[in-house]
């Protein structure tokens, strides 16, 4: 097939106007995170400073991140062209309400894990590069979340990943390696069809940018193969968020690098694979996205089970919550399955409260671990009679895991359940029921476990004596837990922000104008 060409006069398509300022933001985050992870790099024979620079550096990228937050909120998308080459043919950052949502809660889940990193990774992990890692990794997933380009998505992942390989492994423990070869395979076979299907994508509409593919799919619909598109894309996609058939490689990795790093996979990764399903299902293939809206609803109804029965079955905390990861992936993807407006503001909203959510009960496993000396329920107890401040917050997390009122996961599920219910689908309703009343018992089981009950006498506590260690695991941990109930008590401004990030998805047209200010795509 061969591709269409642009209308658009090559000789038109410089810029010739000075960018705003304000558009700076769009590419600001991204440059801000390379830079630092460079400056980083050079500074690994001196971790210490190398830790204190990057803290720093973690919250002034979640500034940026608010700003720009900001801004779209009061002004609609914006879009910053790389090259001075005008869209199509040149690189655009575009920066929606639904992105800027993603990547500023991803900035505040990583300046957490920062922090709790001064505590958790030793000088031995700062020389093997952990905070230019991470640096490179926030690249690559706020980068995930802003670019216009399908191409430069994919990009993206690739940055990510390679990030995440390195902090897989740091450590090189046999486990880890063991856990990173099972991750590296299944991401690199979901990066492959995501790149096949970029290619195809290409041939048929002869451009990257986002804007102009959502642009063109109406006129191409009879001629281009956008079903398989479609297909190749749910597939990847599926993958790398952890959906089911293909979710077995999360439990089996996330469990065995250093906690921090367990938190920010949990936290990040999987949500820029919703992320990226959302942004191309909803947005460029929306047709597409309806005629796969069953078998999208039946991956989703069986991966909140199969996450939530796994967490039943586990012995070790981390593989425990690894299924609770899966399981509110399948919230997600009931969302995207039920479209409109319902459907994909819960998923938006699910997001924003897992990417949170996921990253502090990490941390909480960290805490559990030194506090209990171990992993294993089997293993702990009497962690109430030890600190009745960190069962408190771990019971909120529990809670909040569970979708109970009122902390933040009750209100998206409360929305999925009545988009299923309004379209009749009463089965896929039921699933997310399910699936919370079975979490509800595997962490009912793990808090009798691993709190309540009496320690066991062979047991010897890893009880923090340090009071610097103290406030750079709690402070985090606490943080977060102070987000997941806020976000459940007054929901009201995340709830309007993700309908307003999810009509902009549906009905792109302030997106596109942003790209193609002129009046439309070519």
């Amino acid at each position: 097939m061969a591709a269409p060409t642009s209308t658009v006069d090559l000789s038109a398509a410089l810029i010739t106007a000075p960018v705003p300022i304000g558009h700076w933001l769009a590419i600001l985050p991204v440059a801000h995170c390379i830079t630092l992870g460079a400056v980083l790099l050079m500074l690994r024979g001196y971790p210490r400073l190398q830790a204190w620079l990057a803290i720093p550096g973690l919250a002034a990228l979640a500034l940026i991140d608010a700003a720009l937050l900001a801004k779209v909120a009061v002004e609609g998308p914006l879009t910053m062209v790389m090259g001075r080459w005008l869209p199509p043919f040149g690189i655009a950052f575009t920066v929606d309400l639904f992105g800027a949502l993603m990547a500023f809660t991803a900035a505040l889940a990583a300046l957490a894990g920062g922090i709790y990193a001064l505590a958790d990774i030793g000088e031995s992990g700062r020389r093997y590069g952990f905070f230019p890692l991470l640096m490179l990794l926030m690249a690559g997933v706020t980068g995930a979340f802003l670019t216009g380009d399908i191409f430069n998505l994919y990009v993206w992942f690739e940055v990510l990943l390679i990030s995440s390989f390195g902090l897989i492994i740091l450590g090189s423990e046999r486990e880890q390696i063991d856990g990173a070869l099972k991750y590296a395979v299944l991401n690199l076979i979901a990066t492959t069809l995501f790149l096949v299907g970029v290619g195809i994508l290409y041939a048929a509409f002869g451009t990257l940018n986002m804007a102009d593919i959502a642009a063109r799919a109406k006129d191409l619909r009879g001629t281009a193969p956008l079903m398989t598109l479609a297909s190749l894309f749910l597939l990847a996609f599926g993958m790398k968020a952890a959906a089911f058939p293909v979710n077995f490689w999360l439990p089996a990795a996330y469990h065995t690098p250093r906690i921090t790093v367990s938190a920010l996979f949990a936290g990040l990764l999987t949500k820029v694979g919703i992320y990226a399903l959302i942004r191309v299902m909803v947005m460029l293939l929306p047709v597409e996205r309806e005629e796969l809206s069953l078998v999208i609803a039946l991956a989703a109804a069986a991966t909140i089970l199969v996450g939530a029965l796994g967490a039943l079955a586990e012995n070790d905390i981390r593989r425990l919550f690894g299924y609770v990861v899966i399981s509110g992936i399948g919230n997600m993807l009931a969302g995207v399955a039920l479209g409109g407006l319902g459907g994909i503001s819960g998923a938006v909203f699910y997001a924003l409260h897992s990417m949170v959510l996921m990253t502090a009960l990490y941390l909480a496993a960290g805490e559990i671990a030194r506090r209990g000396g171990g992993f294993s329920l089997s293993a702990l107890g009497g962690l109430y009679r030890q600190s009745g401040g960190f069962t408190a917050l771990s019971l909120v997390l529990f809670l909040a895991a569970c979708g109970l009122p009122p902390f933040s996961g009750f209100w998206p599920k409360v929305i999925l359940v009545k988009a299923s219910l309004d379209l009749g689908a009463w089965w896929l309703a039921a699933s997310i029921l399910v699936g919370g009343f079975l979490t509800t018992i595997a962490f009912g089981r793990l808090f009798l476990l691993a709190y309540w009950r009496p320690a066991p006498m062979a047991l010897t506590p890893i009880v923090l004596t340090s009071s610097g260690a103290r406030w750079r695991t709690g402070l985090p941990l606490a943080a977060l837990t102070a987000l997941v109930v806020g976000f459940g008590i007054l929901p009201e401004q995340l709830l309007a922000l993700s309908q307003t990030a999810a009509a902009g998805l549906a009905d792109p047209r302030a997106y596109l104008h942003s790209v193609f200010p002129e009046g439309g795509a070519p």
